[in-house]
């Protein structure tokens, strides 16, 4: 397993990890996800350690709480071994401080959280998504707290747009309190959003990516080909309207040239899309997901190997999309590439 830096902290990250939103499966989302319990979520884990997969990342919303206490009996005995990664602020009931990042929020969130995942500590805690009805200085000094007192290790976020990161990062710096050294995002070839102003970020801030959805959301799993119907048994069937959006005809185009690798690498198309990701600027660990031992596996087998650099161009190309404003107009003339290079 090669091991990377998150960010530009000193904590040392699988460059694959695993991600336990199977863990439980309540609800209509999660349920469609997985439905692992105790039993088989302690074999998963058994096999990514074996591998040198320690990094184990879940939310309290993931099935209510319910994938962070698997993930935590899972753990028992083994603490020491494992990096355990959760995030907090989106809404968990209906009350007034339910969501969100207020210093109620995020001191009550961390008990429940250490106490489902059954630790003492978090090593890396993130915040789900942008409050804007907390001041930032709350929310940093309250992180500031929960470090301090040992509960949280380190700090990060998921799903922040370019500004509200860091605008963050700014405030951690004037004041002095722990930065974001971790930033969860979607990030896949059906999905390069990321690279225009997030990815630059992390470069010029020292932010690391840990990858949510590297497989499209599912659609990049070899399954789904053009002029055919989703397979019987598909998650998208019931999740699609909850994932990041993709162009149809993009993707097939992607699925075709991923086709078309995997004759030549003796890979299979999940395995090539993850080796990508692994290649890209910022990114610290991916993170993979599976709901038995056999999707466990195939996926682990995206590492060891690299693809080619004509192979690598070939998905580049055929996953290329648009800049968009303020970005394209730069990216097409050549004078300005000194001025605001691309990040890849």
């Amino acid at each position: 397993m090669d091991y990377r830096r998150l960010g530009s902290s000193g904590l040392k990250v699988p460059a694959l990890s695993f991600g336990a939103g199977t863990f439980g499966g309540k609800g209509p989302l999660f349920s469609a996800w997985g439905a692992t319990d105790e039993v088989e979520a302690r074999r998963l884990i058994d096999i990514c350690l074996e591998a040198g997969v320690n990094l184990f990342d879940t939310a309290d919303v993931y099935s209510d709480g319910a994938s962070e206490e698997i993930l935590g009996a899972a753990v028992k005995g083994r603490r020491d071994k494992a990096i355990l990664s959760t995030k907090i602020s989106l809404p968990i009931g209906d009350g007034p401080n339910d969501a969100g990042s207020s210093r109620a929020r995020l001191v009550n969130g961390v008990e429940d959280a250490l106490r489902r995942l059954g630790t003492d500590y978090v090593d890396l805690m993130q915040l789900h998504a942008f409050d804007a009805g907390t001041p930032i200085e709350e929310v940093l000094s309250t992180l500031d707290m929960l470090v301090r007192s040992g509960k949280l290790r380190y700090v990060g976020v998921s799903n922040f747009a370019g500004w509200q990161l860091m605008k963050s990062l700014a405030a951690a710096d004037r004041y002095g309190y722990p930065r974001y050294v971790a930033n969860q995002v979607y990030y896949s070839l059906a999905g390069r959003d990321y690279e225009w102003e997030l990815m630059p970020l992390g470069l010029d801030q020292g932010v690391g990516a840990l990858v949510w959805s590297p497989l499209g959301w599912g659609r990049l799993t070899g399954k789904i080909r053009r002029g055919q119907p989703w397979p019987e048994g598909s998650r998208l069937h019931d999740t699609a309207d909850f994932g990041p959006p993709v162009d149809d005809k993009k993707l097939y185009d992607i699925v075709e040239v991923l086709d078309a690798l995997a004759e030549e690498t003796g890979k299979t198309v999940p395995q090539i899309a993850i080796n990508w990701l692994l290649r890209r600027p910022t990114v610290s660990s991916v993170i993979i997901g599976a709901r038995n031992e056999e999707q466990l596996r195939q996926n682990l087998g995206a590492i060891g190997w690299a693809l080619s650099t004509e192979q690598v161009s070939r998905l580049d190309a055929v996953s290329a999309t648009t800049a968009p404003y303020p970005y394209f107009p730069y990216y097409r003339q050549t004078g300005f590439a000194h001025i605001n290079p691309p990040p890849v």
